[in-house]
């Protein structure tokens, strides 16, 4: 059995935990399975095989895309994956963080893991001994249209594999010929098809979305906190989350917000304050349909993970090898269409999430839609402005969100003399979606700073169990507004707490 500081790779079944875990923690040891190997070492002698007989086999012994009618003689067939690699590394911008750069290593090792490549062993365990030393290859955030798969990207990293271009190693951007010096690896000379399999493949996409998925599945889990906070603040009732309104529509992804806001309200002095007196027949629908709009998210998210986990067990390079039926087959699998269509789904259901948050917020510092809250949240209003300006920076920050809202796969642009004329965009799908999720923290931080302050004017009475215990790790970290100051250091503190804290485990801690 693997240990739980080792994810062994098979090509099969590796799962979004995996990746996230080797993305975050370089403490992470990766290898190869057996049988795995056992694949590959197939796969390749079919590709050698194939050389030897001289017969034309793209990107084997033939010219890349518009050029696959070019033959290429075979004292020039190192030279032509070397040149691909090469040429093909020209991406622009910024470089990916490091966990996007781990991830995209990881997920491009694990297709080529599946055998279906035709690229040496040694390939594979030259990309793991980088990712266990801690060797991340400078990736530019821009240069993929997600068709041919992200072929910048991990031409990027396919070149640190040869020594050649820079890398994050150790904290510092630097030679990555010096780094893999410093860990012993050699530079890896390509054999035939082995620049191509490097390069040609949806990671880069994938491993971003993945990561951004993973961080939503998070923020959701936060969203129904900071309602059932913003709830108490408001006076509101739990009646809409019974159990008997979500079995009567019974959506999946419904019943477990309504499940999650009951668990964090239940035992509330709060709601049995105002129980039997309350005036209003029904609350607003940030508050009432937080079931219905939270759970919507949910099933979007549930829908991305089974397209990521697909796509993070597939080959997706072109051609591939079937030594089984002894074929080597041009086809489409670098088409990043299903994931770019489901990134683009996941930022939408982002954006919502945001959206109702932004309009709870709204509701507690407007005195007019509030009962017994100060205008603004603030000790003395008009003297003193409290939380005015941070609705305002929750609004900025939706209407970025809706901007990032507006779909990439949809976008098409024709490349490469027309040979790829329909592209998927997925990686600005997948950088849309990393984008997004981090607003949506932000505004979420901004929604529990103002729940966790209203809740104060509520005291002495306590609110529910989840809440409380949410209200007093809010507290850690954010103190009361006494008096008017710069909220900016408050809301980064949790905006954190909201990224890397405990808040989105609150219902399952209470589930014991």
């Amino acid at each position: 059995m693997a240990l739980a500081s080792e994810v062994v790779l098979d090509g099969f079944t590796l799962t979004l935990e995996d990746v996230e875990r080797v993305a975050l923690d370089l403490s992470v040891r990766v290898r190869l399975s057996d049988e795995a190997a056992e694949r590959m070492v197939a796969s390749r002698k079919f590709i050698e095989e194939l050389v030897e007989t001289g017969e034309p086999v793209y990107g084997v012994t033939t010219g890349f895309g518009r050029l696959a009618d070019v033959a290429v003689a075979p004292d020039e067939r190192e030279a032509l994956q070397r040149n691909l690699v090469r040429s093909h590394a020209s991406g622009v911008g910024s470089a990916m963080d490091r966990a996007s750069v781990r991830a995209l290593m990881l997920l491009r090792a694990n297709a080529l893991a599946r055998g279906n490549s035709g690229c040496r062993v040694l390939v594979v365990e030259q990309l793991l001994q980088l990712l266990n030393a801690g060797i991340h290859p400078r990736v530019p955030e821009f240069g993929s249209v997600g068709a041919s798969g992200d072929l910048a990207p991990l031409a990027h990293v396919a070149l640190g594999l040869l020594g050649e271009g820079l890398a994050e190693y150790s904290g510092d951007e630097q030679s990555v010929e010096i780094a893999m010096a410093t860990e012993g690896i050699a530079p890896l000379t390509l054999g035939s098809k082995e620049g191509l399999a490097l390069i040609n493949g949806t990671q880069a996409t994938t491993g971003l979305g993945l990561l951004a998925l993973k961080a939503a599945e998070r923020a959701v889990e936060v969203t129904e906190v900071a309602g059932a906070m913003s709830l108490e603040a408001l006076l509101g009732t739990p009646e809409p989350f019974r159990k008997e309104i979500h079995e009567a529509r019974p959506h999946k992804g419904q019943g477990i917000s309504a499940s999650r806001l009951r668990t964090l309200l239940v035992d509330s002095e709060i709601r049995a304050s105002h129980q039997e007196d309350d005036p209003r027949v029904q609350d607003a629908y940030s508050l009432r349909c937080m079931p219905q709009v939270h759970g919507a998210a949910r099933e979007a998210f549930g829908y991305v993970r089974g397209i990521l986990e697909v796509e993070a067990n597939s080959a997706t390079d072109n051609p591939l090898v079937f030594p089984s039926v002894e074929v080597v087959v041009s086809g489409g699998n670098f088409h990043a269409q299903i994931v770019a269509q489901a990134l683009d789904l996941l930022t939408i259901a982002v954006t919502d999430l945001a959206a109702i948050s932004e309009r709870r917020i709204e509701r507690m510092l407007n005195p007019d839609l509030s009962i017994g809250l100060p205008a603004f949240l603030a000790k003395r209003p008009g003297v003193e402005s409290g939380f005015m300006i941070a609705q305002v920076t929750a609004v900025d920050l939706l209407s970025e969100l809706r901007i990032l809202a507006h779909p990439a796969s949809v976008d098409s642009v024709t490349t490469s003399a027309n040979q790829e004329d329909h592209v998927s965009m997925g990686l600005g799908a997948a950088r849309k979606a990393k984008r997004a999720v981090g607003l949506l923290e932000q505004v979420l931080a901004t929604e529990l700073m103002c729940a966790a302050q209203g809740i104060d004017y509520r005291r002495p009475l306590m609110g529910g169990r989840g809440v409380e215990i949410a209200h007093q790790r809010i507290r850690t970290v954010v103190s009361e507004l006494e008096h008017d100051r710069s909220l900016g250091p408050d809301l980064d503190a949790l905006t954190n707490l909201v990224r890397y804290g405990d808040l989105s485990r609150i219902t399952e801690e209470m589930a014991g």
